[in-house]
């Protein structure tokens, strides 16, 4: 019975990409970084302190991944560890730093193009898309208008957005226009019904994503966003993994915000989780009972959310060193053929001003109990482990990307 993983530890990025220069991030090494903070004594939170603890990730390969990625040991590398399965690095090909780009590409769509954003101005949006948008939801107005931090933003905003009604529009980095409103004052169904609205708007624009954001609270020092997110995201340029193997008899299961991001194609099965240790748990309980020609794609939202964007590296060492103490029990529910893959979608080096994504390496960390020990080396596109992928499962080869031989 074949059954595969992939896990999307979103935002670990290992070391700057050749072209990083071109998006401000030359020496940008997310997982890196976090090990030399925790090495220094500069992560140490309630949670935990002193050098970043992964020994199940450095058996697995991460790692030596990042040694291969940025030619440097991790910082407090027990060098006892040795990688028992196979670890190398993937090199971006979509000329973004992008969830969406990042997460097609490793199925096998690389995004020849770049996604238009939005210019650090303010306002940043385009006068007649605002003009139109509140015409067509019938709301008094937007607040914000703007390059933010969600959770900033709301903070700042929050209390007038609950006075006036007016929902809070803002963008990052990103190909993105995001709105936040309050779950209980302006209500979910309105926020998802004006943010279909601006999808269609924004459509014209080559926007990648509108993104529902609700949060809860009544003053600047509680609110916070709830797990009722919602991407509406462009469809996948081109057939992906997901609608290939789904297509010819497989079943794909989501877990977390992946079917957002492919906007439902190729999806199967849907469930979703909170956390990251929720989304952990889902996980572990989908493959308990999930069949023959299976994927199971996991996004863990939270490096990325919580901590990435958020600059907290503390944080984000704690969610690394959690995520490494759960490896085991997913070992142990994986069958003789199973194969799992551990990669990212982008960086977010929380050691870098501002609150963007870092354009880096991502680890393309393959394990089961028939892969062997090996350097997989640099791959020239994630590309790669979609057709790796679509070779295990024995479907019709993708259009882009190479084999990874194991």
């Amino acid at each position: 019975m074949k059954r595969a993983l992939l896990l999307v530890m979103d935002s670990l990025g290992i070391g700057a990409s050749a072209d990083a220069h071109l998006y401000g991030d030359e020496s940008a090494n997310t997982l890196g970084h976090i090990a030399q903070a925790c090495l220094e004594g500069n992560a140490n939170n309630e949670q935990r302190t002193g050098e970043l603890v992964i020994p199940n990730l450095t058996r697995l390969g991460l790692a030596h991944a990042l040694q291969a990625s940025c030619g440097k040991s991790m910082a407090g590398l027990d060098e006892n560890i040795k990688p028992e399965h196979a670890y190398g690095y993937a090199v971006e090909q979509s000329k973004d730093k992008d969830t969406p780009s990042g997460h097609w590409e490793m199925t096998g769509v690389p995004v020849p193009f770049a996604w238009q954003t939005f210019p650090k101005t303010e306002p940043c949006f385009p006068k007649p898309l605002i003009t139109d948008f509140i015409t067509l939801s019938g709301i008094p107005g937007i607040l914000g208008n703007c390059h933010a931090s969600g959770t900033e933003i709301i903070k700042r905003l929050g209390v007038e957005h609950i006075k006036t009604g007016k929902p809070i529009c803002y963008t990052s980095a990103d190909s993105v226009f995001q709105i936040a409103a309050h779950e209980k004052h302006f209500g979910l169904d309105e926020l998802m019904r004006i943010c279909k609205i601006a999808k269609g708007l924004t459509e014209e624009l080559n926007i990648t994503r509108v993104i529902a954001r609700p949060f809860t609270g009544e003053t600047a020092e509680d609110f916070i966003r709830t797990a009722n997110r919602k991407d509406l995201t462009t469809p996948p340029i081109e057939p992906t993994l997901l609608d290939k193997l789904s297509a010819q008899g497989g079943q794909v299961v989501s877990v977390g915000k992946i079917n957002d991001i492919f906007s439902g194609r190729g999806i199967t099965r849907s469930v979703k989780g909170k956390t990251n240790m929720e989304l952990f748990d889902v996980m572990l309980e989908e493959l308990k009972t999930a069949q023959d020609k299976t994927l199971i794609f996991v996004n863990f939202v939270d490096f990325d959310s919580h901590f990435g964007h958020r600059r907290n590296i503390a944080g984000y060492a704690n969610a690394i060193e959690e995520f490494d103490k759960r490896i085991p029990e997913l070992e142990a529910l994986m069958g003789e053929e199973d194969i799992a893959l551990i990669t990212a979608d982008h960086g977010c080096d929380p050691t870098f001003p501002g609150s963007d994504h870092t354009r880096e390496h991502v680890p393309v960390v393959l394990f089961g109990k028939n892969i062997k020990a090996q350097n997989i080396g640099e791959r020239s596109s994630f590309a790669d482990m979609g057709q790796t992928l679509a070779h295990y499962f024995t479907i019709q080869p993708l259009a882009h990307g190479s084999l990874i031989t194991l």
